[in-house]
């Protein structure tokens, strides 16, 4: 028997009109704008006007330490949206979109696999809607005013040296990381060190994550703080008179999309920060959205637990008000043995020992979440050189931790797959156990605050930094950003910031190389050790093997 591909099961897909998909959530037609017949925007006015007055229930999908191995996180965000749909529930998803830097790079797209996907597949992770366009194009609009001021009068000062404002591009390009602009003579404008960011990295993306409306767009895009006069003196965007026409290019884009299931269930994409170096989750108006329109909300954070669920707590929750009722916890038994030491090329084989140690990193995920409040439940993303054995141990594991974990096959069986888990997930949301707490107080200090992260979290024993990036932390909190949250840019791949250091690493002490004021989102972000907010493509990219056939129809995306 053949196994078909992720794109040819997706384009093998029965696509049902857009405007069925919404009449399930009793969206009328005449509210969408229709990109096609398969995907629409829901207006901003039916946003604003409509909805149950109670909200839904609102369920995280997370996981363990991501691994080439692949955890299938977004995957059974979808199959459990799937399942909760096959049992009676009135469920919808929130993923966030996906990134072209990883669709042409390593990780390829963000639209789930197997027969648990969101579908048009192919428009979903190339240009879909335009949002990260206009994103782009927003973001890059005011580093051309910027430079364009500077050449002109400057009459606010602007400190060329010390502009914090980099340019964006939604692609993987390193040689982009520093660049020196201006060149050319007087007519080319003020010459410069720059650089580039991914799309994903940038703080227009936040804001407009992290955005509650139109209006608050505006107002947090005027809270940015650009760069800082010859006095050291920051500077805003509302200052510069940018942020009106930067809230024009994204007007349209803010409004939450709307697309399907395989199994024609509806799915709202919306936003697509990076956890490893951002927030990692998708808006806000889509999920707030979803749950005044569902009675069961599952929503996905990016990478492990350590970095998107922490962020999901502690920044989107936070911000938004919202009150998660349970966590779904992935873990692949390939990842786990590959936690536990053994080599990707023998991953399919049978590894009690090596499984039972890789659990170590399963382990410190269950009892980070715990501290959150919220009740955990662990999805077993079966593959099917699992046995039933390596299964019973996993189970024996959280069963320690007072926590259930469920067999799950949606990747090959779909939403019948994720049954069970649906059941228990349903179970525990509905319980009342759920007592949603932050890890930190918005009055701890900066310093601090990224401290209790790294040693509550990462298993870190201290957090360092030499005295320019002290002293920085200081300055904010007396500038008044100390209330804010800190966003930890960090390595996915581990608990450290060595990429290498497998399992549950402790003893540990994680490196702060910069910090970065987003004061438009409203957190501070805190680089620590080699992670780049611009990442480059690997020696083979996934681009190489990405092509148009003769039937015009996309190959070699997954």
């Amino acid at each position: 028997m053949t196994v078909k591909s992720d794109i040819e099961i997706a384009q093998a897909a029965d696509i049902r009109p857009i405007s069925e998909i919404a009449e399930k959530l009793g969206i009328p037609v005449e509210v969408l704008i229709p990109y096609g017949h398969d995907k629409a925007k829901i207006s901003a006015e039916f946003i604003q006007s409509n909805g149950k007055n109670s909200d839904g229930r609102l369920i995280l999908v997370t996981a363990v330490s991501p691994t080439p191995a692949g955890e299938g996180k977004t995957t059974t965000t979808v199959g459990l949206g799937d399942g909760l749909n096959r049992i009676g529930k009135r469920a919808v998803i929130c993923l966030r979109e996906p990134s072209l830097g990883p669709c042409f790079g390593m990780k390829g797209g963000a639209a789930g696999g197997g027969y648990a996907q969101v579908v048009p597949m192919t428009d979903i992770n190339l240009h879909f809607t335009g949002d990260f366009h206009a994103i782009g194009a927003a973001n890059n609009l005011l580093a051309a005013l910027i430079d364009n001021h500077m050449h002109w009068e400057n009459q606010l000062n602007i400190d060329p040296r010390r502009v914090t404002w980099r340019r964006v591009v939604d692609m993987n390009d390193r040689t982009l990381r520093s660049v020196t602009s201006g060149l050319g003579g007087y007519h080319n404008g003020v010459v410069r060190e720059a650089g580039f960011d991914i799309t994903v990295a940038s703080e227009v993306m936040a804001i407009f994550c992290l955005a509650t409306d139109l209006q608050d767009l505006e107002n947090r895009l005027g809270n940015i703080v650009l760069g800082y006069t010859r006095k050291n003196e920051p500077v805003t965007v509302r200052e510069l008179n940018a942020h009106g026409a930067m809230t024009a290019l994204l007007k349209d884009a803010l409004q939450p999309n709307l697309v399907q299931t395989l199994e024609n269930n509806p799915a709202l994409m919306h936003g697509g920060p990076f956890a490893n170096i951002a927030h990692g989750c998708n808006s806000v108006m889509a999920t707030r959205t979803a749950l005044k329109l569902a009675d069961y909300v599952v929503t996905e954070a990016g990478f492990g637990a350590d970095l998107g669920a922490e962020k999901f707590f502690n920044i989107k929750c936070r911000k938004a008000g919202f009150h998660p009722d349970a966590v779904v916890l992935v873990a692949t038994i390939r990842a786990l043995k590959m936690h536990g030491g053994v080599a990707k090329g023998k991953l399919g084989e049978e590894d009690i020992e090596a499984l039972e140690h890789g659990l170590k990193n399963l382990g410190r995920h269950l009892r980070n979440l715990a501290q959150f409040g919220v009740p955990v439940v662990v999805a077993v993303n079966r593959f099917t050189a699992d046995t039933d054995a390596e299964v019973d141990v996993v189970k024996k594991y959280c069963e320690t931790f007072g926590v259930h974990a469920v067999n799950c096959t949606h990747w090959a069986d779909g939403g019948a797959g994720a049954t069970d888990l649906a059941a228990h997930v349903v179970e525990l949301a509905d319980s009342g156990a759920a007592q949603f707490r932050t890890l930190y107080s918005d009055e701890l200090p900066l310093w601090d605050k990224a401290k209790r992260i790294a040693t509550t979290i990462y298993g870190a024993d201290d957090i360092i930094a030499d005295q320019k990036i002290r002293a920085q932390f200081d300055q904010f909190e007396a500038a008044g950003y100390g209330h804010y949250p800190v966003c930890m840019a960090k390595t996915q791949y581990s608990f450290s910031t060595d990429p290498n250091l497998l399992g549950a690493p402790s003893g540990h002490v994680v490196p702060i190389r910069e910090v970065r004021l987003a004061a438009g989102a409203e957190f501070i972000v805190v680089v620590c050790g080699d992670i780049m907010t611009m990442p480059g493509l690997p020696r083979v990219p996934a681009a190489n093997a990405i092509r148009v056939n003769a039937e015009g129809l996309i190959e070699g995306l997954f």
